[in-house]
C-alpha cells in the first residue's frame, strides 16, 4: 500500500479538480490493478466524481445542492462560523466525505467524462487535506 496526503487551498464554495494531483498519487506504486481511496480530513468539504468536461455541469450541482442545503436556514442552531457552517456540514453529510475508483491497468479507471473533484462547501477560502491511500 501506498499513502499520501495531498493539501489543497480552495478559493471558496465550488468544485476544484483535483484528479491528476490524486492520479500521480499512483506513480511508483507498482500498483497495476488495485484501489485507489479518496478521504477527505474535513467535515465542511466533499471528494466527488462527477463530470469534468462542461463547467455547466458544475454550476448546476451547486445551485441545485444550494436549493436543498440553503445558507441561514433558521432552523439550524450550529452557526458558530456564521450561515454557511451547518450548511456546509449537511452538503458533506450528503456527499460523503471518502470516495473509491478502481485502477486498471495502473491508471485511474474514471469513465471518459470523469472527474475527481474537491468540492468546497464553504464560503471563504480553506486549506483541504485529502488522504489518498493505493492498494492492491
Amino acid at each position: 500500500m501506498k499513502q499520501t496526503t495531498l493539501t489543497f487551498h480552495t478559493d471558496g464554495r465550488g468544485l476544484t479538480d483535483i484528479t491528476s494531483e490524486v492520479a500521480a498519487c499512483l506513480t511508483g506504486s507498482g500498483i497495476d490493478q488495485g484501489l485507489c481511496h479518496v478521504f477527505i480530513r474535513h467535515t465542511s468539504a466533499s471528494p466527488i466524481i462527477n463530470e469534468n468536461a462542461d463547467p455547466d455541469v458544475q454550476r448546476d450541482l451547486e445551485t441545485f445542492l444550494g436549493d436543498l442545503v440553503p445558507d441561514g436556514d433558521p432552523r439550524y442552531v450550529h452557526t458558530a462560523e456564521g450561515p454557511d457552517d451547518m450548511p456546509a456540514h449537511v452538503r458533506a453529510l450528503l456527499t460523503d466525505t471518502d470516495l473509491t475508483v478502481p485502477i486498471t491497468n495502473g491508471r485511474l479507471a474514471l469513465g471518459t467524462w470523469q472527474g475527481i473533484f474537491l468540492w468546497e462547501h464553504r464560503h471563504r477560502p480553506h486549506r483541504r487535506e485529502v488522504v489518498v491511500s493505493v492498494t492492491a
